[in-house]
């Protein structure tokens, strides 16, 4: 190994498995909570600025298949996330009320501390809807002392 290389290994060390385990299990876990966390929220801004939230709206915003949102929507309920009647839609359970509030929550503090440290707005929206499911409670903390500090974007 040549000098460089070997400066290099040691700025870059491999962590201990135990943490290796840990990030990838948290990664994991994010990755499946990122769907739960945006179809709640899909469903209460479709109840909220249309007055309903239908199966066919629901592939119609997220761009999938039909029977991809069927199998979702069924998880859903049996998390108890929402309720589903024939022939009048979807409705979101106190537990899915819950969740989509936060989750709104999550996006609009990631997404002002992304428009705070200079991002563009439409950069920022998009990078938001990703890393608002994988930041830690921590760093999340962090970005709203931040956005509490600094004030909303744009302000002088």
């Amino acid at each position: 190994m040549t000098a460089s290389r070997r400066k290099s290994a040691n700025k870059h060390s491999l962590v201990d498995a135990d943490t290796h385990v840990e990030s990838f299990r948290q990664t994991r876990s994010n990755r499946r909570n990122e769907l739960i966390e945006d179809y709640v929220e899909l469903i209460d801004d479709l109840i909220l600025h249309g007055g309903e939230a239908r199966q066919v709206d629901i592939v119609q915003r997220l761009g999938v298949a039909q029977p991809t949102v069927a199998k979702m929507l069924k998880r859903l309920a049996s998390d108890g996330f929402i309720q589903q009647k024939r022939y009048r839609g979807i409705f979101l359970t106190e537990a899915g009320k819950a969740l989509a509030a936060r989750s709104r929550e999550r996006h609009r503090i990631v997404e002002g501390f992304l428009r705070a440290v200079g991002v563009g707005e439409e950069a920022a929206r998009i990078d938001a809807e990703g890393i608002e499911h994988h930041v830690s409670d921590e760093t999340l903390a962090v970005f709203k002392a931040f956005l509490d500090k600094a004030g909303p974007p744009g302000r002088a």
